[in-house]
């Protein structure tokens, strides 16, 4: 029987109370030490944006006397209000953290032993540029990889990558949020598309916790569109923060979400619930989705589900009911089976069945330079432009990982993401062929991937690899070169591209002088450039000059945005589908006129995407032709044993996956993670809370502290990802918690490649 919870019952429960984070006292302290260094002098607010997540939010940092004092968000940027969360603030902390690698390290010990020889920029840059060139000479190109998070900064990897010669470059989307990526991808043509959150009526979440997973316009958002009476549905087999907030909760059996969203599917076309007019007009394959789910009943999902057949019913016909503002979310670190890319797909079927799609509460469009420009019928908005460079070498030998690659199975990933897990896997197997090198670009694979200790395996067999980061990371202390990468408080940038609903940048300036010898990533990869003879791939001077060419040398826009932190175009929310903003955006641009129809809409680009149909496309022939999935089928399989529990894991609110728990006010707030079990099934074990347990899986074993909370179902423990730190130089984070990685097996989820974030393990008493 699933356990479900409503607000009015959980806060009988609770007794109404809440709990609140409390600044600790020696936190204060820190913030006193840094201010009280600064007496009466210089005082100015530099406006950036943050990097303490991926979310990158607008910002202002208080500097006095050559200092950061303050972290404050940007008032002017609409999305969040001018607030900031937890990590936001604590960067300043990261900035004058004494443990930051202050200098370029060369590796003397074995990988892993933690002997380094601190040298000069010069030094490390001759020892990378003479192993990269050994290894392209013994082994091609490709055989040296580069990883990075996904952002701005990647585009300088790329460069250094592509004229070195190497296709293998890769975000760690891939153990992220890549499946929505390719989902989209199939459905629209594009992954340029977004979820107004702020106008919801009905938002359905599988597994996502917007309180937790903290994206503060999108909090903002969620919490926007409760207050105007949007039904919140949390669906997770833990009861996390969202769940507390939401109207109700669902803890469903990990791994079967598919079957939920297929059972609302079945209900919205049998009843006829769905918009049938808007469904006609504007997508294909609709008859393929009604023959695939006939026997996707409720009654069927309830017993994948362990969530009540009315339930379901009921969850299908009050979507209905909000549409065209309802949402099931296609959600983020989520990757709860090899079902992935399959629920991405079912997700984002069942909200385009509602004609939730270019309306406010639905999918739109991410209204980009390209997008407005092409409705106006001229260039009102600039888009950013890259540096003229002469032409890649074309690479010998396909990526690793398949990406792209006609009759692989990771074909339709983006060349742009690719499977970063292919990597250790390539370095162990040599196949398809070797890979010796690796650069990681602010990424910790050792803790962002799966099956930790064969990623560790495959680290210890490289030729070469080379880390770029603020800290002496997980990754990094098996390196043979770290590179100190400036923080984002301390270097300059180009422009972000942090558009949605209506296209806007934003700018990164540089608020403090760096405080050790670091540089900007975009700085190393030039020199690096330049010193393997691949200037010509790097024409620009500095900062100034990369951002005279983004904006095509548009000066009063870069005032704008040194000023402001931000810039906008003066244009409201867009939605094409809906009189109101099409309205106000013509009256901005009488020019797009012609482009509105009979209905006062905008439907050009809804009949005009790219995909074959040039429709919404809710069966995909490329998926058919290459995987036999053209349409979303629920494929049952195994995640445990009969003697094993669900192992599974959320983010935390205060910290950023792989990247935040040695910063020293976040690390003081929340410094290690416990493993979540049901008093049930703790009372089977003999256990309590504080107890330490032996938990083993496949891929490894380690111990945990136990709290127990009916919060998680009797067959599942939780813990929150990112903890359990391995490297000794995280000093306040090593060995502290769980380390997610270490349970979770290296299996990917197919046409996505997905890795997947659920695991069966056995949990004895120590």
């Amino acid at each position: 029987m699933v356990r479900k919870l409503t607000r009015r019952t959980f806060l009988k429960l609770s007794g109404a109370t809440a709990a609140a984070i409390v600044v600790s006292g020696s936190v204060t302290k820190l913030v006193s030490e840094v201010s009280a260094e600064t007496k009466a002098g210089t005082s100015e607010l530099v406006r950036s944006f943050c990097e303490m997540c991926t979310s990158r939010c607008p910002i202002q940092a208080k500097v006095e006397n050559g200092k950061v004092t303050y972290i404050a968000g940007n008032p002017d940027w609409a999305a969040t209000g001018g607030a900031i969360c937890a990590r936001g603030g604590a960067a300043i902390s990261q900035l004058y953290d004494p443990e930051r690698v202050k200098k370029p390290l060369i590796r003397t010990g074995e990988r892993g032993e933690g002997k380094w020889q601190e040298v000069s920029w010069d030094e490390a840059y001759s020892y990378i540029v003479a192993k990269m060139q050994e290894i392209k000479d013994k082994y091609g190109p490709e055989s040296m990889a580069f990883a990075a998070r996904g952002g701005p900064h990647k585009a300088y990897m790329d460069t250094l990558a592509k004229a070195y010669g190497s296709p293998n470059t890769f975000t760690h989307e891939s153990t992220c949020p890549i499946a929505r990526t390719v989902a989209k991808e199939a459905t629209f043509g594009t992954n340029s598309l977004s979820l107004d959150y702020g106008n919801a009526k009905y938002l359905l979440s599988l597994g996502r916790s917007y309180f937790e997973g903290i994206n503060v316009a999108q909090v903002r958002g969620v919490t926007k569109a409760m207050a105007n009476g949007c039904k919140l549905v949390s669906v997770d087999p833990r009861f996390s923060v969202t769940a507390a907030k939401a109207n109700e909760w669902y803890a469903i059996k990990p791994g079967t979400d598919l079957a939920l969203v297929l059972a609302i599917i079945h209900v919205l076309i049998r009843d006829n619930l769905y918009d049938k007019e808007f469904v006609e007009k504007y997508t294909e394959g609709f008859a393929a989705v009604r023959d695939s789910v006939v026997n996707a009943t409720p009654a069927w999902a309830a017993q994948e589900t362990g969530i009540e057949e009315q339930d379901i019913e009921r969850m299908a016909r009050e979507m209905a009911a909000a549409k065209p503002r309802a949402i099931i979310d296609w959600g983020w670190r989520t990757a709860t089976s090899l079902e992935e890319f399959e629920l991405r797909r079912a997700s984002i079927i069942a909200t385009i069945l509602l004609g939730s799609f270019e309306v406010p509460g639905g999918i739109y469009l991410d209204k980009s330079a390209a997008v407005i420009n092409g409705l106006v019928g001229k260039s009102v908005v600039p888009g950013l432009s890259t540096p003229k460079v002469p032409s890649y070498p074309k690479p010998v030998k396909p990526r690793v990982d398949g990406a792209q690659v006609k009759g692989q199975p990771n074909y339709m990933v983006p060349a742009s993401d690719g499977v970063v897990q292919a990597i250790p896997e390539a370095i162990l197997t040599e196949q398809p062929y070797p890979i010796k090198g690796w650069f990681v670009l602010r990424y910790n694979p050792v803790i962002s991937q799966s099956n930790t200790n064969r990623v560790i395996e495959a680290l210890k067999k490289l030729d070469l690899l080379v880390v770029c980061d603020v800290n002496l990371s997980d990754t990094a202390w098996f390196a043979d070169v770290v590179l100190p990468e400036s923080s984002f408080l301390e270097r300059d940038e180009g422009f972000n591209n942090a558009g949605g609903s209506a296209p806007a940048y934003t700018l990164r300036q540089q608020v403090v002088e760096p405080v050790y010898d670091t540089k900007p990533h975009w700085q190393i990869f030039k020199d690096l450039g330049e010193r393997l003879g691949l200037g010509q791939y790097f024409p620009w001077k500095d900062m100034g000059d990369m951002r005279a060419i983004q904006l095509g040398g548009r000066q009063d826009l870069i005032k704008t945005a040194k000023e402001k932190g931000v810039v906008n175009f003066g244009i409201k929310p867009l939605f094409l589908r809906d009189k109101n903003s099409v309205a106000q955006f013509v009256t901005k641009y009488p020019e797009a006129m012609s482009q509105v129809n009979e209905q006062g809409i905008i439907d050009g680009p809804m009949l005009n995407l790219k995909t074959p149909s040039k429709k919404i496309e809710l069966f995909s022939p490329e998926a058919q032709e290459l995987f036999g999935r053209g349409v979303p089928v629920y494929h049952q399989g195994k995640l445990k044993e009969d003697n094993e529990l669900y192992f599974i894991q959320g983010k935390a609110a205060i910290h950023t996956n792989a990247h935040t728990h040695n910063v020293p006010w976040l690390h003081e707030l929340m410094p290690a993670s416990r493993l979540w079990i049901h008093p049930d099934t703790a009372k089977q074990m003999i256990l309590k809370a504080g107890d330490t347990v032996e938990v083993t899986s496949l891929s490894g074993k380690q111990q945990a502290v136990v709290l127990i909370s009916k919060g998680v179902r009797p067959d599942t423990v939780f813990t929150y990802f990112g903890f359990g730190r391995l490297s000794p130089g995280l000093k306040r984070a090593y060995n502290q918690g769980i380390n997610s990685g270490m349970m979770l097996p290296s299996a990917m989820a197919p046409v996505c490649g997905a890795a997947l974030h659920t695991a069966g393990v056995q949990i004895r008493k120590v």
